[in-house]
């Protein structure tokens, strides 16, 4: 009898523990219920899980994978090579073009003042900026604009005469062996044919607009004046060998057979380099204000030069190109300015 009865008294205590047990719980949110306290429902739990707050992801502005981009060859090894001199004396002459062959240049004056690297940045080496990548890969080739095989040096002269409104270098100067020295020292790890990435300028998608000069005014007062100046000639340096920033119109400028009077290349170029500060990896301007600032510089007056054998095929001429005959029946004005899409649709046909 007394085991049996030890095991009842047992189980008894056992379950006043849990009565006494259930009627706290019980008691307990009966108190908070009246005291106005809500517990959270499992409803509810999931729902704050749910609702935290997700940190944002930036969203990037970069005009081109920055991983894929061509990258100049280090410049600290440059006195390995052979020809280091002739190297060393190109960048100095991108670089400071107008110190030896501007007006006031030390070795020859026949060019405006303009030093190349104004148009291709940081003597070339700027990825969108207008750099010599493809140079050494892809001339010589066959050029629209001549109808002809063009070399290296043919095309440096042409950016004498043209965007920096001068005179030709003779092929065997001691300037042109240099220049020539240092692109395909640029080029030295690209491929014969092939173009890298962020090679040349920036094809910014086109509007459904012309590109509009009016438009283009207001943006320039706003972002590039404070460089440029607000009659575009530019900051000349004290000592007249150049300029700090370029002018962009004016006797002193690119004539209007440079490639930067084309539409699309100027826009380009502002896109992924201007105003200062701007990079292709984060760009300032709209595409619209690009086009249209690009509108308003290109409709100031400018030097002009007749190259009288350009375009000898005249359906090679690009979409932008502001100057006919054609061989459409666009106007000369929508050559100029746009809307291109039509232009470009009725080429690819």
């Amino acid at each position: 009898m007394g085991k049996p009865f030890l095991q009842l008294i047992t189980l008894m205590v056992g379950l006043l523990a849990l009565a006494t047990a259930l009627v706290g719980v019980v008691g307990g949110v009966v108190f908070m219920s009246y005291s106005g306290i809500q517990l959270p429902s499992l409803t509810e739990q999931q729902n704050a899980e749910v609702n935290l707050p997700v940190p944002e992801v930036p969203v990037s502005k970069a005009l081109a994978d920055p991983a894929q981009m061509w990258h100049s060859p280090d410049w600290a090894l440059v006195d390995s090579e052979p020809n280091a001199k002739d190297i060393k004396y190109g960048k100095e002459l991108i670089a400071n073009t107008a110190a030896y062959l501007g007006p006031n240049g030390k070795v020859k004056k026949i060019s405006n003042g303009l030093n190349c690297q104004n148009c291709h940045l940081q003597a070339g080496t700027v990825p969108l900026g207008n750099n010599y990548s493809a140079v050494a890969s892809t001339y010589p080739k066959v050029r629209g604009r001549s109808g002809k095989s063009e070399d290296v040096v043919a095309r440096i002269n042409g950016c004498f005469q043209r965007s920096l409104n001068g005179d030709a270098l003779p092929a065997d100067s001691k300037e042109m062996v240099a220049m020539v020295a240092y692109m395909n020292w640029l080029g030295q790890d690209v491929a014969k044919g092939e173009k890298p990435a962020g090679a040349g300028i920036y094809e910014l998608p086109l509007l459904d607009r012309a590109a509009d000069p009016i438009k283009g005014k207001s943006v320039y007062d706003r972002q590039c004046q404070s460089c440029h100046g607000p009659d575009g000639q530019g900051l000349a340096k004290q000592d007249g060998s150049g300029y700090t920033y370029p002018p962009l119109w004016g006797e002193h400028s690119y004539n209007q057979k440079a490639g930067l009077f084309r539409m699309s290349r100027f826009a380009g170029y502002v896109k992924a380099n201007m105003p200062f500060g701007a990079t292709y990896e984060n760009p300032i301007l709209s595409d619209e204000d690009s086009w249209d600032v690009a509108a308003y510089v290109n409709s100031l007056d400018r030097p002009d030069r007749s190259f009288p054998n350009d375009w000898p095929d005249i359906s090679k001429k690009p979409m932008d190109h502001p100057f006919g005959p054609y061989s459409d029946s666009f106007t000369e004005t929508q050559h100029k300015f746009g809307p291109f899409k039509p232009i470009q649709e009725a080429k690819s046909k």
